[in-house]
Formats: structure tokens, C-alpha cells, sequence
């Protein structure tokens, strides 16, 4: 089996944005069921982070 870094990926699940920003699974949650969230993919009834479109979302609220 290949391992895949974060980084590497395109799309993130629930737990693996919690590794990658930090945050809480609530906050992840709710983040993505937010209907505003730029970086939200929904595939059926499951969630996922387009990993580019999220960072792009993190480094505009860090003022960076």
C-alpha cells in the first residue's frame, strides 16, 4: 500500500483537515456545512476540503 501525504492530496476527509489545521472535529464540521464555505466538496452525504481552496481560505484569514 502507497502512504499519501496531506500535502499531496487533493481532497481531505473530516479527520484529516483536523490534522492538517488543528481544529476540532465540531469546528471542521461545521465549517463545511457552512453553505458559504469556498472549499467544501460534497460527494453523497460525505465531506470533503479541496485542499488548494483551503489553504487559500487559511492564509486569507491569517492576513497573510
Amino acid at each position: 500500500m502507497t502512504t499519501i501525504k496531506l500535502c499531496e492530496k487533493a481532497l481531505l476527509r473530516v479527520d484529516e483537515v483536523m490534522l492538517y489545521t488543528g481544529w476540532g472535529e465540531n469546528t471542521v464540521r461545521n465549517e463545511l456545512n457552512h453553505p458559504q464555505c469556498p472549499y467544501v466538496v460534497r460527494k453523497g452525504n460525505r465531506l470533503y476540503a479541496n485542499r488548494k481552496k483551503l489553504d487559500q481560505y487559511l492564509d486569507s484569514i491569517s492576513g497573510i
